[in-house]
């Protein structure tokens, strides 16, 4: 009988993407994805070593299977992703019973570590210090019929200094464009209508063979792609966006009117000792730049509270550029020290007690922002994607959830009968900081949502082949 797997991921959507990747490998590999409620007898933990919280949930997590495991032997556990990069021996110090610890460069070895790890009943660690080709040739399993990620880099060249990423991941490695565009003409054949491209800096993209245009070429080459409905791309980097991305935005029709601009601090100072490199007027005249010629779009950002040596003044300048900017919605975190970066070792650690009503504030300063941007959208009409999970029926109040083009989160009731796939008109009612409602309209239906019907009824029979119960998505 065929043995099962789960993957649990942690932190960012290149995890997320390098997650289906390892699902994908261990298909290929004979393994099944476990039914829903059963214990897989593969575990695999892709994790994020870039908040400290990360680490306490992959031990918590270890911890709870360590009396599973004892029952059940056979049981394998896997341990990859940026913390098993950075703390290999440690992960097996404190979780002896790991099968297998993996690093960020060498995901296409599990399935043979797996095994290697069963025969000779001895823990495997294989960790490669750097990327040897880039991974585009690896099989992926996709959360979505109709939606997928393409990375077009790997690592990062930038050396802020609350982050260990590219201690873990690397210097930037580009991928070429046509190899890019060959993946995203096959998604789309597969039935896939929207991508999402991926890089660490992801409009860095080109400095790995020296042109500064590639990235806003490779958008504009993307809206030449038949049945691509919709590209969006993240995270961009304000040092390297420069005015031609935007023009490529503007012009490109299935280049969707939204922009993950990461912030993280609103204070000149505290950008310096983060090693940012810009200030808060480029920041601002990006966004400037980017209304005027996409008025239409929303933008959305990530912010640190609480940076070493952030003073109440630094922290009001960034309530403040929160409301320059009217992000229509901001991740916001809390610094926790990463051992090994240039920040752990700051003087003027923030007390966490101040941190946290900091981040408080924050909060609830830009929960007024994104409602006031939000309520702007009543009586507007929006395009939205029924997504494969957001669109899952809530039973309750039976409507579905999407994504506007602009990624506003909406919910609709499903009286115009919308499948996960369809686009639908929207003309919003209400709105809260976090989503929209509306009433439907018209319905499309896609080559994205036939294809969900397809996956559907294929994993429907094959669940009935193996006795197992229909899991659908």
């Amino acid at each position: 009988m065929n043995r099962t797997y789960t993957v649990e991921t942690y932190g960012c959507q290149m995890n997320v993407h390098d997650s289906e990747r390892i699902a994908g490998l261990l298909d290929e590999a004979g393994y099944l994805p476990v039914a829903e409620g059963e214990q897989a007898d593969i575990v695999v933990f892709n994790t994020c070593a870039v908040r400290e919280n990360a680490d306490n949930k992959l031990y918590g997590n270890l911890s709870f299977l360590a009396p599973i495991k004892k029952l059940n032997p056979s049981m394998q556990i896997a341990v990859g992703g940026c913390l098993a990069q950075k703390d290999q021996a440690t992960i097996l110090k404190k979780a002896p019973y790991v099968d297998v610890v993996f690093g960020t460069h060498n995901v296409g070895s599990l399935p043979i570590l797996l095994e290697r790890a069963r025969i000779e009943e001895e823990s495997q660690v294989e960790i490669l210090e750097s990327l040897e080709h880039f991974p585009s040739t690896l099989p992926a399993r996709r959360l979505s019929a109709f939606s997928s990620w393409v990375s077009v880099s790997v690592g990062c060249n930038n050396t802020c200094t609350f982050c260990i990423v590219p201690t873990l991941r690397g210097i930037e490695k580009d991928r070429r464009a046509a190899d890019i565009l060959a993946e995203v003409r096959a998604l789309v054949d597969q039935g896939v209508i929207e991508i999402t491209l991926l890089g660490q800096n992801v409009n860095a993209y080109g400095v790995d063979f020296g042109d500064r245009y590639a990235f806003a070429n490779l958008l504009r080459e993307c809206g030449k792609v038949d049945g691509l409905e919709r590209v969006r791309f993240m995270s961009p980097h304000p040092r390297d966006f420069t005015d031609d991305v935007i023009d490529a935005m503007a012009q490109t029709p299935n280049v969707m009117p939204h922009l993950h601009m990461p912030l993280q601090s609103g204070s000149n100072s505290i950008l310096q000792s983060m090693r940012r490199s810009y200030r808060t007027d480029r920041f601002l005249g990006i966004l400037d730049r980017v209304r005027s010629a996409i008025p239409d779009a929303s933008i959305t950002t990530d912010i640190i509270v609480g940076f070493p040596g952030e003073s109440e003044s630094d922290f009001q300048d960034t309530l403040d550029i929160c409301t320059q900017g009217r992000f229509a919605a901001a991740y916001t975190y809390q610094y926790s020290i990463r051992p090994g970066t240039p920040a752990a070792t700051m003087p003027n650690q923030v007390p966490s007690e101040v941190v946290g009503e900091r981040y408080t504030r924050l909060h609830n300063h830009q929960q007024q922002i994104s409602l006031s941007v939000n309520q702007e959208a009543i009586g507007k009409s929006f395009k939205v994607l029924v997504g494969d999970f957001e669109g899952r029926r809530d039973i309750a109040q039976e409507r579905l959830t999407g994504r506007s083009e602009d990624f506003r989160l909406v919910h609709f009731d499903n009286s115009a009968a919308a499948r996960p796939g369809d686009e639908v008109c929207v003309e919003i009612t209400d709105a809260s900081a976090h989503y929209l409602i509306g009433a439907p309209g018209a319905v499309r239906a896609t080559r994205g949502a036939d294809a969900h019907q397809a996956r559907t009824q294929e994993r429907a029979k094959t669940a009935t082949m193996l006795g197992m119960p229909t899991i659908l998505a």
